[in-house]
């Protein structure tokens, strides 16, 4: 039987920030329409599906064994410290959460469009690893993080509240987009041994070793530039890239050569790195 803080290791909350990033600059990008209560609910929704996500992968690798030998958070299912019909029922309630947000969300709005886009990214947290053919294991999970956990989450934070979007927003849900997927990237760099071994082709699989390394530090500069970049609109939007040095400590163990448990550290000081950046960006949009 699990205890209550090997539950909330479960839910992996290095990811966290992953969920508060895209509310942050959606809601930023909304001003001077911008409303937190709005933004409350949309981040409801986010760390529903962030937790909801991260439950459905421990179940989902647990009950193919590909979660046996990997270093890094707790494993549920797969150090069989839970039933696994337990941690999917968790993950559900997650997702059931984050609906019923969702719709109080566009019900508050008048943002029906979100609703077919959130079932969407419902079904897409699930599919990632779990089903027949689950995406994640075909290198695709960096594509769904870039998608749902930065375009969509920040861009349709930004439309609840603005009823529309900006040039500006799209270039800060890029910029999201990218740091959360730079944590996945990590994450993956961490697993490729084990990954290999059990069947798992993720993007760092397929890339190998040298190339995923190149791609977290390509992310992070598509971050930065994002920043740079929204100086056309925010005379101050440069200001963000001082975030970025909270991810020094990932990319030095990431160019360093570090592996197995060395680079757990990264998904965390990227992680604060994307929270960072993006507060930063919304002070550049508030004050500029």
């Amino acid at each position: 039987m699990a205890t209550l803080a090997e539950w909330i290791e479960g839910a992996r909350p290095r990811t966290l920030p992953a969920a508060l990033a895209p509310i942050i600059v959606g809601t930023a990008a909304a001003y001077p329409q911008s409303d937190l209560g709005l933004g409350l609910l949309a981040l409801l929704v986010a760390l529903g599906l962030q937790i909801g996500v991260n439950y459905a992968n421990d179940y989902s690798d647990g009950i193919r064994g590909t979660d046996e030998t990997r270093v890094g958070p707790v494993r549920l299912v797969g150090q069989r410290l839970a039933r696994p019909e337990d941690v999917k029922l968790v993950a559900f309630l997650c997702f059931g959460f984050a609906a019923l947000c969702g719709l109080a969300l566009v019900a508050l709005s008048g943002a029906w469009l979100m609703i077919p886009l959130g079932a969407l990214a419902v079904l897409a947290a699930w599919r990632y690893t779990g089903g027949d053919n689950p995406y994640g294991y075909r290198g695709l999970g960096e594509i769904y993080v870039f998608v749902f956990f930065g375009l969509m989450a920040t861009l349709g934070t930004q439309y609840t509240q603005l009823g529309g979007l900006t040039w500006a927003g799209l270039l800060g849900a890029v910029g999201v987009g990218a740091l959360a997927s730079a944590i996945l990237v990590a994450n993956n760099l961490r697993d490729i041994p084990t990954d290999s071994q059990t069947g798992k082709h993720t993007l760092a699989v397929r890339l190998g070793d040298k190339r995923t390394r190149g791609l977290y530090v390509g992310l992070v500069c598509v971050a930065a530039a994002c920043g740079i970049g929204a100086v056309a609109w925010y005379i101050w939007a440069p200001i963000s890239v001082l975030g970025l040095a909270l991810a020094l400590p990932g990319l030095k163990a990431v160019t360093k050569g570090a592996t197995g448990p060395a680079l757990i550290p990264a998904l965390a000081s990227t992680g604060f790195a994307q929270v960072a950046w993006a507060a930063l960006l919304a002070l550049a949009i508030r004050v500029s």
